[in-house]
């Protein structure tokens, strides 16, 4: 019963900023975490970027000092924050939300559809 909602992706020239969310719904008691991942075709999945409900963060090294992650504990929302992107960032990005279901408490993990960030030049 729970759904993840991307948005922001989108085609930017190099050098350019997109803000990447990523809403949780259903029948969560809570969120422990929040990711978000990328896999370019012929690639493996990589971690870009984690943060739990209590505001750790985590990034990868491609990626630091030009992204951020954030959240929303109250709407459950987690965002990525991209700047100073370059082509190599050019992928499929997707959150995934790991958490406690109402009723049963039993444990979820969750991923989003996807959103295409498309870099250029």
């Amino acid at each position: 019963q729970v759904q993840l909602v991307e948005s922001g992706g989108g085609s930017v020239q190099a050098g350019g900023s997109l803000r990447l969310s990523c809403a949780a719904s259903g029948s969560i008691l809570s969120i422990d975490a929040m990711d978000w991942y990328r896999q370019a075709p012929g690639k493996e999945r990589e971690l870009v970027a984690s943060i739990t409900t209590g505001g750790s963060t985590m990034y990868a090294d491609p990626v630091k000092g030009r992204f951020i992650i954030s959240r929303d504990n109250s709407k459950n929302t987690v965002y990525l924050q991209m700047a100073s992107l370059r082509p190599e960032d050019t992928d499929v990005y997707r959150c995934n939300v790991r958490g406690v279901l109402l009723g049963t408490y039993n444990r979820f993990q969750a991923w989003g559809q996807g959103t295409l960030v498309t870099v250029s030049s």
